[in-house]
């Protein structure tokens, strides 16, 4: 059919029609008494289905101006000769339901139609708009489903089940790790570092998506021991979550660290910033894959291993297994640095051995032992709380946390080089990656009654992380 500008105008009139409407209501005398409120609630619904219509008009249009094509084969080389005209399917799109009539090329036999004009259109396979995933995608990142399905219909007036918005949430999500291998990393200035950094953090996962058999079994049979206890071991999967970012070198001092007679509050220095920071989280994939992940990020923004590479943990044995399996692989010198925050809180372990509860010699004790710490110590220091320990008779309930502390220095003294560390002007403590945890998983994940299959907290993990990352559009 060979289509005229009148012709092609005339596809248009159910959305001239709808727009008179509009304008005959908004011209009316009883409009122009109504409150703005009453005015806005109308347009919203009313030049929704407006959208609507003219979306679908746009459609009717492209449904006869579709071309026959003479001779199209399938992907395997089969001719497609019969056709069957006006084949419809229907999208839901941000303004409402739609139908597509299209051309199918057909071949007795097979069961698949091809549909050129849906290439043309770049449909989705299934129902629902891009449009439309985006922003379910969008408000899942940010609440529960149900409050996410509340926020689809307020701005669509679409009603989505709460398992089609899952599965647009996993859709939209499917292309995280395909996506970050193919885009350009930001470049690093002159004098940046590289930092490495992982941690993890428990989700309450529903019976069938723990890993451990054990904690399956517990959580079956013990349902009020989990929620009350919170117990890892009955209830939660850990979700590994990983960053890489650039920072400048800030050179310090244990001085600088610590509050000591010699420097007031406003003269201490801070430390170093991160820039160009990247996140990932997986609760579907084990922490080997994740930190191989992390460290396919590292590559990609210094491939030539010319940066300096800092690598900071929270003390994790296995964590740290896995990173230095990575670093020896891919054969770079990596410089292991746990969390100082941490080291710290065994500190007081040993403290609460020695003193009692809110002695401020206590705190005393620990900032000498911690300035001890950062000035490169850590073994002296383990001897120091073994030998005042053992002088004061300490039964061994009472020593327990001296000895945790002793125990913990003496097995991470290899990573505890804070006066390297400070000197080079390397970061030493993990803020970036707890932030990480609880802006990915605490502030959505931790929903009271909430418990997740795990594609479903897969996806939501990997759409928060792109929203942060500032790649989601």
């Amino acid at each position: 059919m060979k289509m005229t500008a009148t012709t092609k105008t005339s596809f248009f009139e159910s959305s001239r029609v709808r727009f008179a409407r509009i304008e005959g209501i908004l011209r009316s005398p009883e409009a122009v008494t109504l409150p703005h409120s009453d005015v806005e609630n109308m347009l919203q619904a009313d030049g929704r289905e407006l959208m609507r219509v003219l979306f679908q008009d746009h459609l009717n249009l492209r449904t006869v101006c579709e071309p026959k094509i003479e001779s199209i084969v399938d992907t395997q080389g089969v001719p497609r000769n019969t056709i069957e005209r006006n084949k419809k399917r229907t999208l839901t799109s941000v303004f409402g339901d739609v139908d597509d009539r299209r051309i199918a090329y057909r071949r007795r036999g097979l069961f698949a139609n091809i549909y050129p004009a849906d290439a043309i259109l770049n449909l989705p396979k299934e129902q629902y708009s891009f449009g439309l995933r985006r922003l379910a995608a969008i408000e899942s990142t940010r609440g529960s489903f149900e409050d996410a399905i509340d926020a689809v219909k307020r701005a669509t007036g679409v009603q989505l089940g709460k398992r089609q918005l899952e599965e647009q949430v996993v859709r939209a999500a499917a292309d995280f790790n395909s996506f970050y291998a193919i885009t350009s990393r930001p470049k690093a200035e002159q004098g940046t570092i590289l930092v490495i950094t992982a941690d993890g953090k428990g989700i309450f996962m529903r019976t069938e998506a723990l890993r451990d058999a054990t904690a399956r079994a517990a959580q079956s049979t013990k349902p009020a021991t989990r929620v009350a206890k919170g117990q890892k071991c009955n209830g939660k999967r850990i979700a590994t979550v990983g960053g890489v970012y650039y920072t400048i070198p800030v050179p310090r001092t244990p001085g600088d660290i610590l509050s000591t007679s010699d420097n007031a509050p406003d003269k201490k220095k801070d430390g170093p910033v991160a820039k160009d920071k990247w996140l990932t989280a997986s609760v579907a994939e084990n922490a080997a894959t994740v930190v191989s992940q992390i460290f396919n990020e590292a590559e990609r923004r210094d491939p030539d291993h010319v940066l300096t590479w800092v690598v900071l943990v929270d003390g994790n044995n296995h964590q740290i297994k896995c990173i230095k399996s990575q670093a020896k692989a891919r054969k770079v010198k990596i410089n292991i640095v746990i969390d100082f925050i941490h080291v710290l809180e065994y500190v007081w372990k040993a403290a609460h051995s020695f003193y009692k509860e809110n002695d401020p010699a206590a705190e005393a004790w620990v900032a000498e032992k911690a300035l001890d710490i950062l000035g490169g110590r850590a073994g002296i220091v383990a001897g120091a709380i073994k030998r005042k320990a053992t002088c004061l008779h300490l039964d061994r309930a009472k020593r327990e946390g001296a000895d945790t502390c002793r125990n913990y220095l003496l097995n991470k003294r290899p990573y505890l080089n804070y006066h390297m560390a400070l000197k080079e002007g390397w970061p030493i403590a993990t803020g970036v990656i707890e932030g990480a945890c609880r802006h990915l998983i605490k502030d959505r994940f931790d929903i009271t009654g909430a418990r997740w299959g795990i594609e479903g907290a897969e996806a939501v993990l990997k759409l928060r992380a792109l929203y942060k990352n500032g790649d989601f559009d």
